[in-house]
């Protein structure tokens, strides 16, 4: 049976439900978290089974990402009038030093980059960046910034380090179960495509949310 059936949408919607029910109390918001865990994969063979992958979600995250964006200086501006959390011209980019780098991999989620400047890019923030698991993403020169800015808001990342695992947030316990439960289904069912298998006989499925245990389905 696939994981986008309606009866496994509605175990995962209670699942999200008792999730969020056993949170302890924090001062902030707490995220939603969901993992998956393969048996029976060597990751280090079944290159299907490692994840470095962007899932766009349907219901976004409930909070925005924070996106620093590396543009033409011509573009500086209109980035910045769509609340980018960051938005650096190729002028100010040749002269950002370690520090700098480092803070801004500290402080975003995603770092676009036009593809014509990845060179450059890669060379001042890549250090500080890869160890963090946020490597610069090539956007074209003519892509629409306003386009690019709405998808990674909403986005989530899948990144498993070389292990039969994989997990990403689908948002926060301010959200709707409904919402919740359909990012979860959007990223379940990217995953089962990747690698081109029924989840459910391959993997065990997890929800929790910052300080809850993790459940299983």
């Amino acid at each position: 049976m696939s994981i986008t059936s309606k009866e496994y949408g509605e175990r995962i919607k209670e699942l999200i439900r008792l999730a969020i029910d056993t949170s302890k109390p924090r001062k902030y918001v707490q995220s939603v978290e969901l993992i998956v865990t393969f048996s029976g994969v060597d990751v280090k063979k079944q290159q299907e089974f490692r994840f470095r992958d962007t899932v766009f979600l349907p219901k976004g995250l409930g909070k925005n990402n924070k996106i620093c964006m590396v543009l033409d200086d011509t573009q500086v501006q209109r980035a910045t009038e769509l609340g980018v959390y960051r938005a650096i011209g190729k002028s100010e980019l040749s002269k950002i030093d370690k520090k700098t780098a480092k803070k801004i991999a500290q402080e975003c989620d995603w770092v676009l980059v036009r593809a014509d400047l990845m060179g450059l890019a890669g060379r001042v923030l890549g250090p500080a960046l890869g160890p963090r698991g946020k490597a610069p993403i090539a956007i074209p020169p003519t892509a629409s910034i306003e386009s690019i800015v709405a998808q990674y808001r909403n986005a989530t990342r899948l990144h498993s380090k070389e292990q039969p695992w994989v997990g990403c947030r689908i948002g926060t316990v301010k959200m709707s179960i409904e919402d919740l439960t359909e990012n979860a289904i959007a990223v379940l069912h990217y995953i089962e495509e990747k690698i081109k298998r029924p989840l459910l006989q391959v993997a065990r499925i997890y929800v929790k949310t910052t300080s809850s245990p993790a459940l299983e389905l």
